[in-house]
């Protein structure tokens, strides 16, 4: 079996516990203003590779990842276009290696193709970028229904999830917002952790190249103040939830 990937990584840091091999699929069917990858939009980009080659890639580094209490993540893109790729390529980081295996997710996908997925996945990072259908599908191009449904399903299977939320200012930092992301958080059984990403301009040089206008031109990095009330508020609403009956 083989799959399209974008690129790797083999130090990555921030997608996951521990250090971890990162490895990033083509092709998504969400187009995010603020994405800091868009050339991995396209389902034709990108090379063809085996699980073999990519176990290869791994290898050398399997001590580092398992000293460190890291692993394997597969992001994109959107790694679940390619669920039976990936399903392949967890299975067989752990039956070789016993590595801890992540997902790295926007949710826009039907549980029904998943499930094969989900057997060889440890923990998912459900990006969950705007509560709002409206304002999600104006900044994702796609309503967040499908979304929603994913992270139900995630917490009725009981599978681990870190929540990301990336804080746009302006535009994913409204109190009313949050407060909905929050709420909805607090229904949810499987959340570990919740990720507040400060918004950041690093990728806009690869919208440049594509010839692509960039929407969020002259929006600004979030101060470290916007971040903490952002967890404050999305904690509060969260509290309340999860108290109730």
């Amino acid at each position: 079996m083989k799959g399209r990937i974008h690129s790797m990584d083999t130090f990555g840091t921030v997608d996951g516990p521990g250090i971890r091999f990162v490895l990033f699929m083509q092709g998504c069917a969400l187009q995010c203003q603020f994405c800091h990858n868009p050339d991995t939009w396209d389902t034709k980009g990108g090379r063809q590779v085996t699980v073999e080659e990519v176990l290869r890639e791994i290898e050398p580094y399997v001590p580092y990842y398992k000293s460190s209490g890291g692993g394997i993540t597969v992001t994109g893109g959107e790694p679940t276009l390619q669920a039976p790729f990936v399903a392949q390529l967890f299975k067989a980081c752990k039956e070789r290696f016993g590595l801890h295996t992540a997902l790295d997710s926007s949710g826009f996908c039907e549980p029904s193709h998943a499930g094969e997925l989900m057997r060889y996945t440890d923990l998912v990072l459900l990006d969950l970028k705007q509560l709002n259908n409206e304002k999600h599908e104006r900044l994702t191009s796609q309503p967040n229904d499908r979304i929603l449904k994913f992270a139900a399903w995630l917490s009725a299977i009981g599978k681990p999830v870190w929540i990301r939320h990336v804080l746009i200012p302006g535009i994913t930092d409204q109190a009313g917002d949050l407060t909905l992301l929050g709420e909805f958080i607090g229904h949810l059984r499987n959340v570990e952790k919740v990720e507040l990403l400060p918004y950041h301009r690093m990728g806009v040089y690869k919208w440049q190249q594509l010839g692509r206008p960039y929407a969020l031109e002259g929006v600004p990095t979030p101060t470290d103040r916007e971040v903490e009330r952002a967890r404050e508020l999305i904690e509060a609403a969260r509290r309340v939830t999860a108290s109730r009956p």
